[in-house]
């Protein structure tokens, strides 16, 4: 298994690559999530928001507009490239409450007890240790502050046929249980409880939601494959062997062909949501103290 430095450094690589690509092949994908995740947070204008994991912003502009102009959204991520694009859209947007960082070796580079929010969509199961990257953003939370994050349930079953085209060309931390969800803590609702649970968070629940991914054909699942995580699966399969994947992967993706003429898959959502324990309000005194101090 790699050093945590050496997945973390991967993983970056991995997302300025795709960066150009990011969410922009038609699909709608991120954005259903992310705007989902930002409507459970019900946020309020002048909030301060934290968004780990901002990708090109799919949380972060709908939490801008959310706050307003008299709040503020902190967008980071380990990938430079992304970052960058972020902050080019926040300011096509005029969106001067949106605010970019890339997250280094020292951390986020917030100060603790600056937020009222913390999001993050679907990033926390690329962290090498997902219970002490929770732990570091709850010390973001002032006291009473929420924090959401997106994970992924489970998919649909074609999905998961699609998926195990690859899995022969596949070295083993790929195929992680953690990271695959298959099994570990983010296979459950439960499991991902914990987690939040363990880093510190009060009044923890579970929102779950089925989104139907549409594709028009099996050219945009590859473009949108690409332009995903997934494509470090593709860079794992020679180059001679991709045309057979993909006519594979074709014949599976047909059989979801809807009636509407889309290939339409289903990838249930997880929002594992919680809070900071408010500090608790004296309460008055006992009366034998009242009387005696003479009140």
């Amino acid at each position: 298994m790699d050093h945590p430095e050496d997945a973390t450094a991967g993983v970056t690589r991995l997302f300025d690559e795709i960066a150009e690509d990011y969410d922009q092949s038609g699909v709608a994908f991120f954005a259903p999530i992310a705007e989902g995740l930002v409507d459970l947070m019900d946020l309020a204008p002048g909030e301060r928001v934290v968004d780990v994991g901002c990708g090109r912003g799919a949380v972060t502009f709908p939490a801008a507009r959310a706050v307003g102009p008299t709040g503020s959204v902190t967008a980071v991520d380990i990938s430079p490239t992304m970052v960058e694009h972020t902050r080019q859209r926040a300011a096509e947007l005029g969106y001067a409450q949106v605010n970019t960082a890339v997250v280094t070796g020292d951390g986020i580079g917030v100060p603790d007890e600056s937020a009222d929010v913390v999001t993050s969509s679907l990033v926390l199961f690329f962290a090498p240790d997902p219970g002490a990257e929770l732990r570091s953003w709850m010390r973001l939370l002032v006291p009473g502050g929420r924090i959401g994050i997106a994970t992924f349930g489970a998919a649909d079953p074609t999905w998961g046929r699609v998926d195990d085209l690859f899995r022969p060309y596949l070295p083993a931390e790929l195929l992680d249980a953690r990271t695959t969800g298959a099994s570990g803590p983010f296979a459950t609702d439960e499991g991902v409880e914990a987690l939040l649970t363990g880093s510190g968070a009060t009044a923890v629940r579970t929102v779950r939601h089925s989104l139907h991914v549409h594709f028009r054909d099996a050219a945009q699942w590859r473009r949108f494959s690409m332009s995903t995580g997934q494509r470090a699966f593709w860079r794992f399969v020679p180059e001679e062997s991709r045309g057979a994947l993909y006519d594979q992967a074709t014949q599976v993706l047909e059989e979801a062909r809807t009636d509407n003429g889309d290939i339409v898959l289903l990838q249930d959502v997880r929002y594992t949501l919680g809070a900071v324990a408010s500090p608790q309000p004296a309460g008055p005194e006992p009366a034998d103290l009242r009387s005696m101090w003479g009140r």
